[in-house]
């Protein structure tokens, strides 16, 4: 009687997920964005919405809701049914970031399921036009020689631009006065002149503003900046990075989380989706849920360590 029972209730769990896969999606799907509208993260949600709807054969609907950081936004999918039609497009700082440095925040890594991966930007050291080096060897030699006097700017306490900083400061062995702005703009017009030394910021932002770019944080060289070398070939490796993709709470399906990975890869792969991420200064990189899981647990346990190494984040 038991095993007639639990074959009942196993036929009945396949066929439920079955009859949602078939079915899936059968309304509007809300995209929350936890950055407001305009930002480099809604562009790409915006790219990526036409594609998503093209192979759901549905609506996807963006939901811009900004502040601290990125956590507040994420708060919605905390709070949503794990049914599928509350995902969100979300860099990795929020997520691998901001629970290390907010006291109370009510998610974590393990808070949700990760769909796919849809972008990456590997950063770069740049220096102002009137620092004192103006090459990465110069660089460390200051660093070395005066590190109470080497400034470096920053949009915030625990950004991803000022964890990839003090990232590189690590692997060279020195420390620095870090210096935050409230934006990159601010931050911008003080390297320009002059009031700090250097920040770590996106190959299109090296590229526009034609500054001295000094090395890439990156695994490999950047084909935009084929002639910087990495890091690693300095003697220095550390890998400094934004990515980010989709994300739904921790308990949806199986079954719809399936539906949304296959559809964010074509999504992910159409010449017009590439096109934009590419003009935003980015690469288009698909992975698949868990990979891209993974690549968030290595940048939760290195930002936990350099929050920690800085005395910073929750005590």
């Amino acid at each position: 009687m038991m095993r007639r029972l639990w074959l009942a209730a196993t036929l009945l769990v396949a066929a439920t997920s079955l009859a949602t896969a078939q079915t899936y999606p059968t309304r509007p799907i809300n995209m929350v964005v936890p950055f407001p509208p305009g930002g480099n993260t809604d562009l790409m949600a915006r790219a990526l919405q036409t594609e998503l709807a093209k192979a759901l054969g549905g609506s996807v609907i963006i939901s811009n809701k900004g502040g601290a950081a990125g956590t507040i936004g994420l708060l919605d999918i905390v709070k949503a049914e794990p049914d599928g039609y509350t995902i969100a497009l979300t860099p990795n700082n929020p997520v691998t970031a901001q629970p290390h440095m907010q006291a109370n925040l009510r998610f974590g890594l393990d808070t949700f399921r990760y769909i796919c991966l849809t972008y990456y930007t590997p950063y770069v050291l740049m220096a102002g036009p009137q620092a004192p080096f103006k090459t990465f060897a110069e660089f460390v030699a200051f660093a070395k020689a005066k590190p109470e006097n080497l400034v470096y700017g920053h949009p915030g306490v625990a950004s991803q631009p000022h964890l990839v900083m003090l990232g590189v400061l690590k692997a060279v062995g020195v420390d620095g006065l870090g210096v935050p702005f409230q934006g990159a703009g601010p931050m911008s017009h003080a390297l320009l002149g002059g009031t700090i030394m250097a920040i770590t910021e996106s190959p299109a932002v090296a590229k526009a503003s034609n500054l001295p770019v000094l090395a890439a944080v990156s695994a490999e060289r950047i084909a935009s900046l084929p002639d910087v070398p990495t890091m690693k070939e300095l003697g220095y490796p550390t890998i400094g990075f934004t990515a980010g993709g989709l994300i739904a709470p921790a308990k949806t399906s199986d079954a719809a989380a399936s539906v949304l990975e296959k559809a964010c890869a074509t999504a992910a792969a159409a010449p017009e989706y590439k096109a934009i991420v590419e003009r935003l200064g980015a690469e288009p990189r698909y992975l698949p849920g868990h990979e891209f899981r993974k690549m968030f647990e290595e940048d939760s346990r290195a930002s936990a360590e350099a929050i920690r190494g800085a005395g910073l984040g929750v005590k």
